[in-house]
């Protein structure tokens, strides 16, 4: 007897999700609507997994985003059908370029109903493009060992493929028939004993299909040809862009301090703070090089970039300058070069592959003085700015980064937005020995979802016992994704959210648009007049307006000790601001000219 649709979407999803637990996935992140019943109702009642329901479909793909990157691990994001699906693009997007494992499921109508001018559907064959790893159009449930079998294996090959290097996100898109609460169903009597399986799984909790995926080890051969290259050069350089695996510091700054060469740390390369060697890590070359002649007298003849490509401007266009040097990168799986000027491109792990140059390295033949000169110029640097910092006594975006940054507690979590807070910390926050995760969307680049990323992030630390989470964010993209503040408190989840609010988008006033008065204001500032207070008051939030550096420090503080959600708004001038960004690279120059 065929099984009816409501005992075969019991069946057929509950094959699914269970093999879903058993392929490691922990978080689903659930959009309500009535076509995904069938996969909401299994996942929530499935005692291994977590749900977290938010109401609006691109603060749940973000938060999801969010945890997949502090926990490193695959996601689950489900909505209905129709344009819920089309909400999720933007987090898709960033989990693609960013390499983060996400899970997505929409639901559908079943192939009748699709094109025939049925509610809330839309064509969601393939809704993201070239930018989903994998996508299948689930087959409709039936309660047969066959499409049990074919659940299973979708499942695992799913949760595969997303954390496969390069991680990123895969959809399946699910029609269901009505109706969509699901029967339960026993499994058929006197099957043979391939077809119990299909029902019951195998045995032990192991998953149908188990997938090994290795990262990729470069061979003896090339370890050994790239250190020959490295112990050549005179002037080697070490450049290391955006990246999240804390275990690279170690081998990397063993191995620049090994070349004697100096080692450029990007505030997301997780390199700048905490206990590894960082005798060659240089974290001002952002204000230094501004500095054309500085540019000029510190040519590489050797580049060797690990990372997503780096946050400052002013070191990719110091390497297009130099771009007759020989220039090396190391990636996983991808190709990060828009300067297009890389000599060679070695896929290979690139902690694993430091550990390997480390014990392949031939007596070091650099430059005498060659780090020294950038450890000397970058002393002077540091210098300058921590002066021009401590002399600015009004609201200063630069020094609200570094604040943040100094504030933050050991171990805590530091999320940065795009824009200009992740360029002011970039330029402004200093390094030290205090551990500090430091995270962002850089993927896409984009200011949408920020705030639930972030507390997607702070829900991750709060289950794995990680320490306070702190959001440095600008005003606009604080507009963009108020909604998903709502999860902190639906969830009890602590953050500490610092809004500098220059009343617009900051950093065009730093751009060519600027001199064009008469529609720069509407066209690129695009003044919005908002505070936020109301909005801390509107999610219980504890608020504080910060016009001076005592009650900034203070409220942080207070956020990142007392736990709850915290609302620190900073409020600054655009024009201000220039001024005083262009007067800390004035003061970088005249102090990294002394002693030339």
């Amino acid at each position: 007897m065929r099984a009816s649709p409501d005992e075969a979407a019991f069946a057929f999803v509950g094959a699914f999700v269970e093999e879903l637990v058993r392929a490691g996935v922990r978080h689903v992140c659930v959009a309500p609507g009535s076509r995904s019943t069938p996969l909401a109702l299994t996942i929530a009642a499935h005692g291994a997994l977590r749900t977290w329901v938010h109401v609006d479909e691109r603060s749940a793909a973000f938060f999801a985003l969010g945890m997949a990157r502090a926990t490193g691990a695959p996601v689950a994001l489900l909505c209905t059908s129709g344009t819920a699906g089309a909400n999720f693009f933007p987090a898709v997007v960033e989990a693609r370029y960013a390499r983060i494992p996400l899970l997505v499921f929409t639901a559908d109508r079943p192939p009748e109903l699709r094109e025939v001018g049925a509610a809330q559907t839309i064509d969601q064959a393939r809704l993201y493009g070239a930018h989903a790893k994998w996508f299948v159009d689930v087959a409709l449930p039936e309660a047969t060992a066959e499409l049990l079998r074919y659940a299973r294996v979708t499942a695992c090959r799913a949760v595969a493929t997303a954390a496969a290097t390069p991680a990123g996100p895969v959809h399946l898109n699910f029609p269901f028939r009505e109706p969509l609460v699901p029967t339960p169903i026993a499994a058929p009597t006197g099957a043979s004993a391939a077809d119990a399986l299909a029902w019951r799984g195998r045995p032990g909790g192991a998953p149908w299909v188990a997938v090994r995926d290795a990262a990729p080890v470069a061979d003896a051969a090339t370890v050994r040809q790239l250190a020959a290259a490295l112990g050549d050069a005179r002037r080697p350089l070490v450049v290391c862009g955006p990246q999240f695996d804390a275990g690279l510091a170690q081998p990397l700054g063993a191995l620049a301090t090994a070349l004697g060469a100096p080692l450029l740390a990007d505030p997301l390369s997780q390199l700048r703070r905490g206990p590894h060697d960082r005798s060659a890590v240089v974290g001002r070359y952002d204000a230094v090089l501004r500095d054309e002649s500085v540019a000029d007298a510190l040519a590489p003849d050797l580049v060797l970039r690990l990372g997503a490509v780096p946050t400052s401007k002013a070191l990719l266009q110091f390497l297009q300058r130099h771009g007759g040097a020989r220039q090396i990168v190391v990636d996983a799986a991808g190709w990060p070069d828009p300067t297009l000027l890389l000599s060679e491109l070695v896929h290979a792990d690139p902690r694993r592959l430091c550990e390997a140059l480390l014990g392949a390295l031939p007596p070091r033949s650099a430059e005498p003085g060659w780090l020294d000169e950038w450890r000397r110029i970058d002393r002077a640097a540091d210098g300058a700015l921590r002066c021009h910092l401590e002399r600015t006594a009004e609201m200063f975006e630069g020094r609200t980064a570094a604040e943040v940054a100094a504030l933050a507690p050991a171990g805590s979590t530091l999320f940065v937005s795009s824009s200009m807070p992740v360029r002011d910390l970039d330029a402004f926050a200093a390094g030290g020995d205090r551990p500090l995760r430091v995270l962002a969307n850089r993927g896409a680049n984009g200011i949408d979802g920020v705030i639930s990323t972030a507390l997607g992030v702070a829900a991750a630390s709060r289950d794995s016992g990680g320490g306070p989470v702190l959001l440095l964010i600008g005003d606009l993209a604080l507009v963009h994704d108020m909604n998903g503040l709502l999860a902190a408190r639906l969830f009890g989840l602590d953050a500490t959210v610092v809004v500098v609010n220059n009343d617009g988008g900051g950093i065009f006033s730093f751009l060519p648009q600027a001199a064009h008065p008469e529609h720069f204001e509407r066209l690129f500032g695009t003044p919005h007049g908002l505070g936020f207070a109301p909005l801390a008051e509107l999610h219980g939030a504890r608020y504080t307006l910060a016009d001076d550096w005592e009650t900034f420090r203070t409220a942080v503080g207070a956020g990142a000790r007392d736990g709850g959600l915290h609302l620190v708004e900073v409020r600054s001038d655009r024009a201000r601001n220039v001024t005083l960004h262009r007067e800390a690279w004035r003061a970088v120059a005249a102090a990294t000219a002394e002693g030339r």
